[in-house]
């Protein structure tokens, strides 16, 4: 059998119990050298669990795993290690004031006797770095290096362990720009030549096309089928994935009549990061905001929602100036932001869902002295309800959450508020397709009920098959506005991109 034919991974039969929960149901999967693999499916389809069990991070309760054809148990991530298997995490785990080669190397460092040896450290996790075909120096320090790059020391890393041949990549790209995904892939395409066998794990449908070999969809953490990748249309891969069939054409006209009401105007705004940009929100209407990323489009959200400080321009509410020079005043406006990062910035992870949903308007639960608890869970039920949060109980911490539940904890925070206009910034990033549709539902009811929505996205797909119009932006400026009758993705494209 040939390198690239080799079998290195093969999981038959895997069970996986937690209370109350099967959480893997006779789940199968395999893995050939030199060959990209994707796993896929919802939130909660049990892809975590499998790649947690094949790491050693849990033991499962039933069927086998074979490592290049030879029965093995994994019981610890040292286990998994010694046989050749390495998992990088979503969440990058480098110490950013360590160089380089310190972070490749930390608890396997270079050692003279009780001394470290800098230099032939330095020098050990060059060579590496050359024979990975990465252009980064051993001895700069990780937190100056571009997001990308970390993604790319964080691989090399894992694969500086010896016996390394399987490589698990979950959601790698979620972080970055278009530019460092291509970057990213020329990387596992490298590693893919040299035989290693990787394990993809994605939410974005696009990338599957452009690097995987191979596409194994789960369940209700059951197994669904291995397919081909070239052969199978996305479209199939999803229905596989949520069981129905979903949807996602572009918008073709505006919802919104010309004549509707301006409910949020900005005229001129300017700030560190912001050069002189006008827009019009209407209401009813979703308006999106494109560019590439470091393009300003957050920059510009923050600074219409008071978190970032405004050194000039206006911003109008229903005609009437405005002035917002912190949070507070944008919400006493009418206006609320969801950051792209809900579980730093959106929610208070050691706090329950109704807490969660509480926080925007706590001093109406106050009475006296004393917080009304059950007002408190009256009111979460209710939104648990409304907006169709898939939650034991409305006490339950929210950390626990999927992240299409977590996300729209966020947003019930702000209907509670009653807020007219919603920022959402990357409102589906790291979610899965089927949660997907259920934001975009419920975006679309939000605009029905005469909400007025702004919407940040890195997914062209995404603003095409949502927004009214969409304004493009590029190096902190306003480059350009499409109506979404004319849009399409090589006109925002030529927007976005800087003019040399």
């Amino acid at each position: 059998m040939s390198q690239q034919n080799e079998v290195l991974v093969t999981m038959t039969g895997i069970q996986k119990y937690f209370p109350g929960v099967h959480a893997l149901n006779n789940v199968r999967f395999d893995l050939h050298a030199g060959e990209v693999h994707a796993l896929v499916g919802e939130n909660g389809a049990g892809k975590s669990t499998l790649m947690k069990v094949l790491t050693g991070i849990y033991q499962m309760d039933g069927g086998s795993i074979e490592i290049m054809g030879k029965p093995v148990e994994i019981r610890s991530a040292k286990d998994a290690q010694d046989l050749g298997i390495s998992i990088v995490h979503q969440e990058l785990n480098l110490l950013k004031d360590l160089t380089v080669a310190e972070n490749i190397y930390i608890g396997r460092e270079n050692m003279n006797g009780i001394l470290l040896d800098k230099k032939a450290q330095n020098k050990r996790a060059q060579d590496f770095l050359d024979q990975l075909n990465l252009n980064i120096k051993a001895t700069q320090n990780v937190g100056k290096l571009t997001v990308a790059k970390q993604q790319m020391v964080e691989i090399a890393k894992a694969l500086s362990h010896e016996n390394t041949r399987i490589l698990i990549l979950d959601e790698p790209t979620a972080p970055l720009s278009d530019v460092e995904i291509e970057e990213l892939f020329r990387f596992i395409r490298d590693m893919r030549s040299r035989g290693v066998g990787i394990i993809y794990i994605s939410h974005r449908m696009g990338e599957l096309k452009q690097i995987s070999d191979r596409i194994t969809v789960m369940r209700d953490g059951q197994y669904v089928d291995t397919v081909d990748t070239a052969a199978t249309p996305i479209g199939e891969i999803i229905r596989m994935m949520v069981g129905r069939v979903i949807y996602e054409d572009p918008k073709t006209e505006s919802q919104v009549a010309p004549e509707a009401p301006v409910v949020l105007e900005g005229k001129n705004l300017r700030s560190r990061d912001v050069k002189d940009v006008s827009f019009q929100l209407r209401k009813g209407e979703i308006l999106g905001l494109a560019g590439l990323v470091g393009a300003g489009r957050t920059e510009l959200s923050r600074l219409v929602s008071g978190a970032d400080k405004r050194e000039g321009g206006e911003i109008y509410i229903n005609g009437q100036l405005a002035d917002i020079q912190t949070p507070y005043d944008a919400v006493e406006l009418g206006i609320g932001y969801l950051s792209e990062d809900r579980r730093r910035y959106g929610l208070c992870l050691g706090l329950s869902v109704a807490n969660n949903i509480a926080l925007t308007k706590l001093d109406s639960f106050i009475q006296g002295m004393a917080v009304n608890d059950r007002k408190i869970k009256s009111t979460a039920r209710e939104y648990k309800e409304k907006v169709d949060i898939r939650t034991p109980s409305v006490d339950t911490l929210v950390r626990s959450l999927s992240g299409g539940n977590q996300q729209k904890v966020v947003i019930s925070k702000w209907l509670v508020r009653n807020c007219d206009v919603l920022i959402f910034d990357e409102p589906t990033r790291g979610i899965d397709v089927g949660a997907k549709n259920e934001i975009y539902k419920l975006m679309h009811a939000l605009v029905d009920e005469g909400k007025s929505i702004i919407m940040i996205s890195s997914e062209m797909p995404e603003l095409l098959r949502m927004a009214d119009r969409i304004l493009v932006m590029c190096e902190g400026e306003k480059t350009g506005e499409l109506g979404i009758e004319e849009a399409t993705q090589e006109k925002i494209m030529a927007l976005a991109a800087p003019q040399v």
